[in-house]
């Protein structure tokens, strides 16, 4: 049996520079597909491919709502070409009711200890329309190693610099965050993967930089003091959500080769101001991550925030406008208060206005947001403060013996360890 994987092209953020990390989902189910079935895996934001095939299947891997459009312009294309299509990931389920009349099966939940039974099903012919295991959570010790051999290395690489790799040591988040739907994807609970297996999988991965897209690590101190006392040894550099804000946790992480962070900056606070401190005290870089047009903002209030981001220099800043997706606690009350604007997922990429703001009209919001790029990266452009970063990151595994340059000749893609000169 053969599976054709595709992960459906999607418009990158406006003023970013655009790099491309390997999608998590893709690997993630990959790693769930019994090893007699065979995998063909097309990364369409970077490959040149055509629709002709041999699989038996075809399986879509949708994480983002702007997704949507060009996955069901794929699932169309196939079946109308009688290959049956299957599709899972986030927007999947976000969108579920949408896209299950779109294709042949939807499978909604995580798909760990399910894979197997849906292919069975499929090779007998009686694949169900909608495999729904939403709210039904698999055990956290069937999440094994991503399946990262799939991944065409080549494409994972910016003007020769090797992206990071990404892994999860957790899932599920306690908070509930009023942009975020993780509560509805994944519960409230907190579901840490055992720190051997953690362990086991970050060093069998070539790449020495990786992002933990946990939903956050900052939710269980005694579980993060042994995951980062178990990670020093493997002189991993890694980027991650923030980490919690504990002394002894952030010297670990740092000890553990935290890199940078993505760190939330919503007000000129002190709580804000101390966060950035520690993280400079630590040695830790930071991307702060700053969502534009919450209801107490007008253009003043994101103009003073942008100063406030200059004087704290931080490494680098993304600026998103702020979004209504699906199963979020923003998305109902947006609705109940009428202010949707319209629901045409293409736009739905963060940069573009699709609601009407609370203290601005929709124009001042969309034009605030290039302001915020324009004024923030007034000296030195994105790919500028991105380079530095890349530079701190180099610098640091050249001292400790871990630099790995990307060797597209090699089969692993990596060369070996160097030490600097």
């Amino acid at each position: 049996m053969k599976i054709r994987l595709i992960y459906p092209y999607w418009q990158k953020l406006a003023r970013q520079t655009e790099f491309h990390l390997p999608p998590y989902g893709p690997v993630s189910f990959a790693a769930t597909v019994p090893d007699d079935v065979e995998i063909e895996f097309i990364d369409d934001n970077l490959e040149t491919w055509d629709y002709e095939t041999d699989a038996d299947i075809v399986a879509l891997s949708i994480m983002l709502t702007c997704q949507i459009p060009k996955a069901m312009e794929i699932a169309a294309e196939y079946r109308k070409r009688g290959v049956p299509v299957m599709c899972g990931g986030i927007a999947a389920m976000l969108h579920a009711d949408e896209v299950a009349p779109q294709v042949d099966s939807i499978f909604l939940g995580e798909a760990e200890g399910r894979t197997e039974k849906v292919l069975e099903d499929f090779r007998k012919g009686k694949m169900k329309r909608v495999y729904d295991y939403m709210g039904q959570l698999p055990d956290i010790n069937l999440v094994g190693h991503a399946r990262r051999d799939i991944l065409n290395r080549d494409n994972y690489n910016y003007r020769g610099v090797q992206m990071l790799d990404l892994i999860s040591a957790s899932r599920g988040c306690k908070f509930n965050c009023f942009p975020c739907c993780t509560s509805y994807l994944g519960g409230r609970q907190f579901r840490p993967r055992p720190i051997d297996t953690v362990i086991s999988e970050l060093d069998a991965i070539q790449n020495n930089r990786v992002f933990m897209v946990d939903n956050s690590l900052s939710q269980d101190k005694e579980w993060l003091i042994d995951l980062f006392t178990e990670m020093i040894p493997l002189k991993k550099k890694w980027v991650s959500h923030p980490v919690m804000y504990d002394e002894k946790v952030m010297d670990l992480a740092a000890q553990a080769g935290c890199w940078y962070v993505y760190q939330a900056i919503f007000d000129t606070s002190d709580v804000i101001r101390d966060r950035i401190k520690m993280l400079k005290d630590h040695g830790i870089g930071i991307e702060g991550t700053i969502l534009l047009g919450t209801d107490d903002h007008d253009e003043d209030y994101i103009k003073r925030l942008v100063d406030f981001l200059l004087e704290m220099e931080l490494d680098i800043a993304e600026f998103t406008i702020m979004t209504p997706f699906p199963h979020t606690p923003l998305r109902a009350k947006l609705e109940k208060e009428k202010r949707i604007l319209h629901n045409d997922w293409s736009k739905y990429t963060t940069d573009q206005v699709v609601y009407q703001p609370k203290e601005m009209s929709v124009e001042s919001l969309q034009n605030m947001y290039d302001y915020c790029w324009d004024t923030f990266y007034a000296e030195n452009g994105h790919q500028v403060h991105m380079g530095e970063l890349f530079k701190q990151v180099i610098r640091k595994e050249m001292d400790d013996g871990t630099y790995r340059r990307y060797d597209p000749k090699r089969k692993t893609g990596f060369s070996a360890a160097q030490k600097a000169s």
